[in-house]
């Protein structure tokens, strides 16, 4: 199981609407995300390029990577994120409401049948040294076998794309307790992703998401959303009365998952008024 840990505003989204929102990755909750991948590559192909006397090059890789990472929102990538740990304190602490909203589970197997292409469900690797990751060498071999630094841009812009692609699946090791995978798509990658953005408007700002129909793909497998959806997790400090939740759910023509609904066991204390 992926556990998402969310408010049951959200769940309501996910549960009566069948749409699960994937959101700006520059704009969660590891202030380096997708930099940490891309500073960490940069800084393991400068130093193999200045170790070997290649010190000229070495700068023209670092103009090269700058110039991309101001251009980071071009290539943003869109996630809903999950965990493998089930009703975990933390994960309630800063997903779930402070322990006042709820938990979905999806079946994993279920999920991989529904991605491809732009799409992909990645487990989170938390590490900030990317000298062992293979697009170091890629990088190198491609940079140290050229006359000049113009001549291999056409290759070095591939690998670019796909170092962003990779960049989505790191996180700084701090946040390795969260155990996350994520479902993410790369809308940059391709002119054919034809899934329509759409904003979040609130008090405070406008933010852009792009909605997943679990009904669509889920019919795409020949399967129904309820067999996506493996339990339903009461939040530890949730006032959620149960059977208004069973009726919510037979409303939504989804009373399958009233016998997959469990509270939380997990203590955590309630927040003070």
């Amino acid at each position: 199981m992926l556990y998402h840990y969310t408010t049951f505003a959200a769940f309501d989204g996910i549960i009566r609407c069948a749409q699960l929102r994937l959101n700006n990755i520059l704009n969660m909750n590891d202030a380096s995300e997708m930099r940490l991948f891309m500073n960490g590559i940069c800084k393991a192909v400068t130093e193999k390029l200045n170790q070997n006397g290649l010190n000229g090059k070495s700068h023209e890789v670092e103009v090269f990577f700058q110039k991309e990472l101001e251009e980071e929102f071009h290539y943003s990538a869109y996630a809903a994120c999950f965990s493998k740990y089930r009703d975990d304190a933390a994960q309630w602490e800063r997903y779930g409401y402070l322990g006042q909203g709820v938990c979905i589970a999806f079946r994993e197997e279920v999920m991989r049948q529904m991605v491809g292409g732009v799409m992909s469900l990645q487990t989170v690797f938390y590490q900030n040294d990317m000298r062992k990751h293979r697009l170091v060498e890629d990088f190198y071999e491609t940079i140290r076998k050229a006359s000049t630094f113009p001549e291999c841009f056409p290759t070095l812009q591939n690998l670019m794309n796909e170092a962003w692609l990779q960049s989505a699946a790191f996180k700084h090791p701090s946040f390795a307790s969260e155990k996350e995978v994520r479902l993410v798509v790369s809308p940059f990658i391709s002119q054919k992703f034809t899934m329509e953005p759409k904003y979040h408007v609130s008090s405070e700002r406008i933010k852009k998401y792009y909605p997943l129909d679990l009904n669509k793909r889920c019919g795409e497998c020949g399967l129904h959303l309820s067999d996506l959806v493996g339990e339903i997790i009461i939040g530890p400090t949730s006032s959620q009365s149960l059977p208004i939740l069973q009726d919510y759910l037979d409303d939504c023509g989804l009373g399958v998952l009233k016998d997959r609904i469990n509270v939380s066991q997990c203590p955590l204390r309630k927040p003070r008024p």
